[in-house]
């Protein structure tokens, strides 16, 4: 499947359990769809090893409400950090001020992951894995000179692999693979996939089952009484839309200053390798230049901009 390309996610073998009376009507979405099922995502028979793949943004801070009111059948959230020095600063004081409040008051696990080196034994972060000068390689998904994006190696090795091992060390097998709940909304639906690298996980939509979308999510969050969370992604991701690069650039100066930092770092490797340059947008020009201070540009789109194509990040 091609990034961007819709998924044509296969659900017919998938049975439908009817929602618990007692929890009343499970969303707004379910009852404009007419809904009288949900997937066993939601309710249904236990599957051994649940957990949601916590991103720190609006979708997965959703499904921590959801959790907490009994709507969804998810006790366990996972979030794997790429970084202290790597996920977005707004980010990580979120999770720290609200999420994991909201989840202990509310008898719910939010725990915190980190990519840790097998045979070191010690953390490695994306942005210290970027900055290593011995690399060849970048693992974020930069944009090369024709404007296409580069190969990419962050989600499965810093998100992915992270969680995977996690819910290895839980128990899970093969055989008796964990249901992993993916923050996707309805408006987001062609970044659900049909395939799963990981053979002893499965992958769940509770908010495709509940018809829920972005702008319910918010609701969810506001209602509950948490203040929305930012964007979930980290401050160097070159998925960033151009108007969020503006945003940083206006807001964050000091970490777009870091941004543009990185990408000549990158570059100077990559003049030593005798390679093309390499940018964090597509524009095909150093960052300052592409993202002018206090000039705001045409919003194009790009379907490769804005949103990682896996669920793993943006949620």
């Amino acid at each position: 499947m091609n990034i961007g390309e819709p998924a044509h996610l296969n659900l017919r073998n998938i049975p439908s359990v009817p929602w618990p009376a007692s929890h009343g009507t499970a969303s707004r979405g379910v009852a404009e769809m007419g809904a009288a099922n949900v997937s066993p995502s939601v309710a249904g028979e236990d599957c051994g090893i649940r957990a949601i793949s916590f991103g720190g943004g609006q979708q997965s801070t959703a499904l921590l409400v959801l959790a907490a009111q009994g709507r969804i059948n998810f006790r366990t959230f996972l979030f794997a950090n790429v970084g202290d020095d790597s996920e977005s600063p707004a980010t990580l004081r979120y999770v720290e001020e609200y999420s994991k409040p909201f989840a202990f008051d509310h008898g719910l696990e939010l725990t915190e992951l980190r990519r840790i080196m097998r045979l070191t034994g010690l953390e490695r972060t994306l942005l210290q894995r970027l900055e290593m000068p011995e690399s060849r390689s970048i693992e974020i998904p930069v944009r090369m000179g024709n404007g296409a994006p580069g190969n990419r190696a962050c989600t499965d090795q810093w998100k992915i692999r992270v969680v995977a091992r996690e819910t290895a060390r839980r128990g899970a097998t093969q055989e008796h693979p964990a249901l992993i709940g993916m923050g996707i909304s309805l408006d987001e639906i062609h970044r659900a996939k049909d395939t799963n690298p990981i053979p002893h996980q499965r992958k769940a939509y509770p908010l495709l089952d509940l018809g829920l979308r972005r702008t319910d999510c918010q609701r969810i969050i506001l209602d509950a009484g948490l203040p929305l969370p930012p964007k979930s992604a980290c401050w160097f991701c070159p998925m960033k839309r151009a108007e969020d690069w503006q945003n940083l650039r206006r807001e964050k100066p000091a970490l777009f200053a870091r941004a543009c930092a990185l990408e000549s770092t990158l570059n100077d490797r990559r003049d030593a390798l005798g390679l093309d340059h390499i940018y964090l947008t597509r524009y095909a020009r150093p960052l300052a230049e592409a993202i002018p201070d206090g000039v705001d540009l045409l919003p194009i789109f790009d379907e490769a901009d804005g949103s990682c194509d896996s669920g793993w990040c943006m949620t």
